[in-house]
């Protein structure tokens, strides 16, 4: 696909910082076709932006409140999900909404930008994943450096912001079997024995949510 006249506008949303500045150097060699335009940590995107790019990375996916709202956001010219979550329901409940991408965290910087001109172009890109796979390499996380893989780090995120298991299942539409083998897991990691042990180390180690934007990210408009 040819590059547009000028850069495509991203916003990026996600309510933890160290998840979106890692997405946001995705784009870092391809600032002649994408320019994010604003990172946003709980707050309302409030550029007038081409793309919405909602990393669902310990992020309501399930209920959709927060996707329904960028939709209606009229700054907001296409709303795109980037999971590693493929779940068939999720990906049918994203596609009636009417958001107009489901593109997988496994996806390559040049990939993710191809889809995105093809998602600003008018086209509807939704990325079919059977099974997990890893994310790519350069995307960050919550305790990506102390050994904790991406899915570990979103269920610790969900602990500390208060979730029970259920709530974590529900959110995350994993079993609730499998969700205890991933707290389990965490919890060998960073050493807890109990919830509130983990939600301690979750505070303490920045898995709870960010409050502020970035504005202008490296000289964007």
């Amino acid at each position: 696909m040819p590059s547009p006249a000028r850069p495509i506008t991203v916003a990026l949303v996600d309510d933890y910082d160290v998840v979106l500045k890692g997405l946001a150097h995705l784009f870092d060699d391809y600032r002649d076709r994408v320019i994010v335009a604003e990172i946003d940590a709980n707050a309302p995107v409030s550029d007038s932006v081409d793309v919405v790019l909602y990393d669902s990375f310990a992020q309501p996916e399930a209920d959709h409140v927060e996707i329904a709202e960028l939709l209606r956001n009229p700054r907001a010219r296409r709303v795109v999900v980037y999971t590693w979550n493929f779940h068939p329901d999720l990906i049918e409940i994203a596609r009636n909404q009417g958001v107009h991408g489901y593109l997988s965290k496994t996806l390559s910087a040049a990939e993710l930008v191809t889809a995105i001109e093809a998602v600003h172009a008018g086209a509807r890109i939704f990325n079919d994943q059977s099974r997990r796979a890893p994310s790519q390499p350069g995307l960050d996380w919550p305790g990506k450096r102390e050994g904790i893989i991406d899915r570990e780090s979103e269920i610790l995120a969900l602990i500390t912001q208060g979730k029970s298991n259920a709530e974590i299942a529900r959110l995350t539409y994993l079993s609730p079997n499998t969700v205890k083998s991933y707290i389990r897991s965490v919890y060998r990691k960073i050493g807890a024995t109990s919830r509130t042990q983990a939600v301690l180390y979750g505070v303490r180690h920045g898995f709870t949510p960010d409050t502020h934007r970035i504005d202008h990210w490296l000289g964007g408009p």
